[in-house]
């Protein structure tokens, strides 16, 4: 089979759609299977955040930047024009960001992470929820599959869309055999030092926008200080949207002095920061499927985290699971976790074992049969 593969939230390096759809790419090329692969992107088409396996495919290059083309591949759904002089010939186009040009002489498949814009349209900016809730509906229908990244998310797909559920299979995805526990004692000293200044801290890790809930992390901080606790909060993320009331709320609050926002944090020091830390929280209000929560389980960090859509679903039992807008419950797992040793010591065995049920390997061997079915129902 020749597979079209959308590479274009790597190479405009777009946070977690990004790392799945380089991360799959690279498995599935990796696995083979038969497969012929082609690097599709939009866009200006540079390859510094692709692997060298990825810049080696052959590659199709629509030269228009993200709002013409989005408003493009939206037109000819509603005219219900193909698009596949766009693309080389191939089998499958296979759509790694809500974002599916129709076309008439390729299967496509379809990657769904999340319906935030339309649970939460609050938290969306007003053109990127216009424009999903009127190409949503028409990516839904014209693909020939969809991959569902939770069982959250097939959920809500189908009961706000009314799918066929034997049209989505969910496949988790995995995590970076990179991401291990860090066991260097210097290593993590260092990372407390450089990002810490010394002091005991809380960890967060995601991109900054409202629906991560910083805010109400921020004000339980704020009662573990009234309870005497020292802790800081250092939260690693790049700024997403509608992010500036989550930075005025920490000046507002005279927390500024207590919680470090140190943007983009390298891969290689992550596994310091989640073994220095002395947990994990992440009160998300809606995550399709919550990578940040494995990440930090896979470096032996103990966890805890919403117990709101997708999340309990992929922490299982290895994880404190909390109400995201309780910032007294949220306050009170926190003293429960860094008050405990031995419940410190079981939710990183938990974690540990339970983000190893999780890999990219499956993801893309999973991932190929998706295609194979596809292409069989021709």
């Amino acid at each position: 089979m020749r597979i079209a593969i959308d590479l274009s939230p790597a190479i405009h390096q777009k946070a977690g759609l990004g790392r799945y759809a380089r991360t799959l790419a690279e498995h599935l090329v990796t696995q083979g299977n038969g497969n012929a692969y082609i690097a599709f992107a939009y866009g200006r088409f540079t390859d510094d955040a692709l692997s060298p396996a990825l810049r080696a495919l052959p590659r199709a290059h629509v030269p228009l930047d993200a709002r013409p083309w989005r408003m493009g591949v939206w037109l000819a759904h509603a005219l219900g024009v193909g698009l596949d002089r766009w693309l080389p010939r191939a089998d499958i186009f296979h759509a790694t960001e809500h974002l599916l040009p129709p076309l008439k002489n390729a299967k496509t498949v379809f990657t769904l992470h999340d319906l935030i814009f339309r649970l939460f349209p609050e938290y969306h900016l007003p053109l990127n929820h216009w424009f999903l809730t009127n190409a949503m509906p028409h990516f839904l229908r014209r693909a020939d599959a969809i991959i569902a990244v939770s069982e959250c998310t097939k959920r809500d797909a189908i009961s706000n869309y009314q799918l066929p559920p034997e049209k989505i299979t969910v496949i988790y995805e995995g995590v970076n055999p990179a991401l291990r526990p860090e066991n260097d004692l210097d290593r993590i000293a260092e990372a407390r030092v450089r990002y810490a200044n010394h002091q005991p801290f809380l960890f967060f890790v995601s991109t900054i926008e409202p629906r991560k809930n910083i805010i109400a992390l921020v004000d339980a901080l704020r009662v573990l200080r009234a309870h005497g606790h020292s802790y800081r909060l250092l939260i690693a993320g790049r700024k997403g949207w509608l992010y500036q009331p989550t930075f005025d709320h920490v000046k507002r609050t005279g927390m500024s002095d207590a919680v470090g926002f140190l943007d983009y944090v390298p891969d290689a020091d992550l596994p310091a920061l989640f073994a220095a830390c002395e947990a994990f929280v992440f009160p998300s209000l809606y995550e399709g499927f919550g990578l940040p929560v494995l990440e930090a389980m896979a470096c032996g960090a103990p966890v805890i985290c919403s117990n709101m859509s997708s999340l309990p679903e992929i922490a299982g039992d290895a994880a404190l699971l909390v109400n995201p807008r309780g910032v007294g419950e949220i306050a009170a797992a926190i003293e429960r976790v860094i008050g405990d040793a031995n419940l410190r010591a079981e939710l990183r065995a938990k974690g540990l074992a339970r983000a190893a049920q999780f890999s990219w390997e499956r993801a893309a061997r999973e991932t190929s049969q998706v295609y194979r079915r596809v292409v069989a129902t021709r």
